[in-house]
C-alpha cells in the first residue's frame, strides 16, 4: 500500500508521474553535485548529495512497492534521462567558474587582442612557430558566463582562428583592464575604437 492510497489511478498515472518528477530532481542535483565536486566546492556538493540520495531512495522505493507497474519502470528511466537534460540546462545557466580560452591563429593578431582588451578582457598575445608557419597564440582566463561573448569577438575578428576552451579549477585573480580607459560609449560599443 502507498502513501496516498491504492486506487489504480494512483498506481498507473499519479505514481509514474511522481517517479519521474523525482528521477529529474535528483539526476539533475546530481549533475550539479559533481561539477561542484570538479570546482572543489565540497560543502555545496555533500549538502547536494543528501538530497539527491534521499530523494532516489523515495523514487527507487516507489518502483519496489509497485513491481506491477511497467508505466513506473518507464517513469523512473524517462526521468533519469529528463534529468541529465534539465541538470546540463541548470549548470549552463549557473555558468560556474572560469575558462581558460587559447586561440591560435595565422592571421596577425593585433586587432582581435585589442577589441578583447577594450571589452575589458586581460589577454596575452604570443609570437610562436606552427606546422604551417608563424602563428599567434592569444590566451585570456574569463568568467564562463562570457564565453559566448569572447567566442562571438573571436569569430568577427578572425573567424578562421583555431581556438580551444578548458575549465579550470582555480585561479589566482583575473585581472581585466580597468574601465577607465575607455569613455562610457566606448564601453557600451558606440564609441570609436582607437
Amino acid at each position: 500500500m502507498t502513501f496516498l492510497g491504492d486506487s489504480t489511478t494512483f498506481a498507473y498515472i499519479i505514481l509514474p508521474v511522481l517517479v519521474f518528477l523525482a528521477r529529474i530532481l535528483d539526476v539533475s542535483i546530481g549533475t550539479l553535485r559533481i561539477i561542484f565536486v570538479s570546482k572543489g566546492l565540497k560543502n555545496f556538493a555533500a549538502m547536494l548529495g543528501f538530497f539527491e540520495s534521499l530523494i532516489w531512495l523515495i523514487a527507487v522505493t516507489q518502483v519496489m512497492q509497485n513491481l506491477n507497474s511497467w508505466q513506473t519502470y518507464i517513469a523512473f528511466a524517462a526521468g533519469f534521462a529528463a534529468g541529465n537534460y534539465v541538470g546540463v540546462v541548470l549548470e549552463e545557466r549557473i555558468a560556474l567558474g572560469n575558462l581558460l580560452i587559447r586561440v591560435i591563429t595565422q592571421k596577425k593578431a593585433h586587432e582581435l587582442v585589442q577589441v578583447l582588451r577594450e571589452a575589458g578582457y586581460g589577454v596575452t598575445s604570443v609570437d610562436a612557430m606552427g606546422a604551417a608557419g608563424p602563428v599567434n597564440l592569444i590566451f585570456t582566463i574569463s568568467k564562463r558566463r562570457n564565453l559566448n561573448k569572447i567566442i562571438s569577438i573571436i569569430k568577427h575578428y578572425n573567424p578562421n582562428a583555431f581556438y580551444t576552451i578548458e575549465d579550470m579549477r582555480y585561479v589566482n585573480q583575473i585581472y581585466p583592464l580597468p574601465l577607465t580607459k575607455r569613455s562610457f560609449f566606448q564601453h557600451v560599443g558606440l564609441g570609436k575604437r582607437k
